[in-house]
């Protein structure tokens, strides 16, 4: 059974605290020595459910990172990503934050990837006061919690949310289920849906949860099948998206099918082959498909020993932007930057455009964009808009 947002940030929080009582005091606010190498920490599911959008999202930011080192760096220093694997499952996160903080000595961190692995390593980087720059979550939840260290690039659960709704809306779509993970990126995506039809004198026809660990969707299926609903809008990586898709056509409900950002677009069309053709995506990211692009005409001019294997997809230019991001916070911070310059330097980013699409940091404002907009998923995995 999945924890609420409330009850997984209590437990993370303790489970935090137990870490600190290990730790020495001065750890707290120790800084690693200036070398030739700006060390940046990582925690990404490398393996397991979601390796291949874990994958995507490193190998992303490192094209980014080398292309810089390849130039010189910043201000005569290289940027090393340190990559750890998580496999999605939040406890080794931790152990990966610890590690590439007192062993590995990075300055910051840069993509940790999942909702419930960044609800586990949020108490350590406050306390610490580490800047931690992109997490691959769009949880509600998570950013009501006013890190001053956390800097979210991607739009919010409930920014899709509310597109969504309001796609459908316009169109005269008032029946609006949903399926979703029984955690806290499924609880945050309800929430998200249910403000955004509120807004609107509706309310969600049906819900149906699962379990992530079992990937057992027959039941939530039933429920929202039973319904008849005119759309259901699914909160769920790839896998468990594919087996509600296929069960839900078994039924022969004829629904609108929408996915958010996290199901990965080539993932869910790998996984589905034909049945993936009509599923509505949205997107947080710009269409990596747009060659008038500023930022797509970047990426695809680094040289190509440096570029993904996996080439220009919503989650490598997801990486790239992230990693934009944080060297230009590198930039600002100095030659010699302290993780409290980065954290002054990142707040600096007012209306900061990486190329098409705009970062706006501020004093107290660490949401940087709203962006969404909803794709579909056309014959043979492509994208139309």
């Amino acid at each position: 059974m999945g924890f609420s947002a409330r009850g997984l940030g209590a437990l993370t929080t303790l489970l935090g605290s137990l870490l600190f009582a290990s730790t020495p005091l001065h750890a707290a606010s120790e800084a690693p020595a200036a070398t030739d190498t700006i060390r940046i920490g990582q925690s990404a599911a490398l393996s397991g459910p979601l390796a291949e959008l874990g994958t995507e999202l490193r190998d992303g930011a490192q094209a980014y990172l080398k292309w810089i080192n390849s130039k010189g760096g910043i201000h005569g220093r290289k940027i090393e990503l340190v990559s750890a694997d998580d496999a999605y499952v939040p406890e080794r996160a931790v152990q990966n934050v610890k590690k590439q903080l007192d062993n590995d000595k990075v300055l910051a961190f840069l993509g940790i990837m999942g909702t419930a692995n960044y609800w586990a390593v949020m108490p350590l980087l406050d306390e610490r006061k580490i800047p931690s720059v992109a997490p691959y979550t769009g949880s509600d939840d998570l950013r009501t919690q006013t890190s001053p260290y956390t800097f979210w690039v991607r739009a919010s659960y409930g920014d899709e949310a509310e597109k969504i709704v309001r796609q459908l809306t316009t169109t005269g779509v008032t029946r609006i289920a949903v399926f979703y993970q029984d955690d806290t990126l499924g609880i945050s995506g309800v929430d998200g849906v249910t403000k955004a039809l509120r807004k609107r004198n509706l309310t969600i026809a049906a819900k149906g949860a699962f379990d992530k660990n079992t990937q057992d969707v027959g039941p939530a299926v039933q429920r929202i099948a039973a319904a008849d609903p005119q759309a259901v809008i699914m909160f769920s990586t790839y896998k468990a998206t594919a087996n509600f898709v296929r069960k839900f056509k078994q039924s022969g409900n004829a629904a609108q099918l929408f996915a958010v950002s996290v199901v990965g677009v080539h993932a869910l069309a790998n996984e589905l082959g034909p049945d993936a053709t009509g599923i509505a995506i949205s997107q947080v990211m710009p269409y990596p498909g747009n060659a008038a692009l500023p930022l797509v005409r970047e990426f695809e001019a680094i040289p190509k020993a440096l570029q993904p294997k996996a080439g220009l997809t919503y989650t490598t230019l997801e990486g790239f932007i992230s990693a934009k991001v944080l060297v230009e916070g590198l930039r600002r911070a100095g030659p010699q930057p302290t993780r409290e310059k980065l954290t002054t330097a990142l707040e600096s980013l007012r209306n900061y455009d990486t190329g098409g699409y705009t970062i706006d940091f501020g004093p107290g404002k660490r949401q940087g964009s709203h962006f969404a907009e909803v794709t579909i998923v056309g014959s043979g995995g492509k994208l139309m808009r």
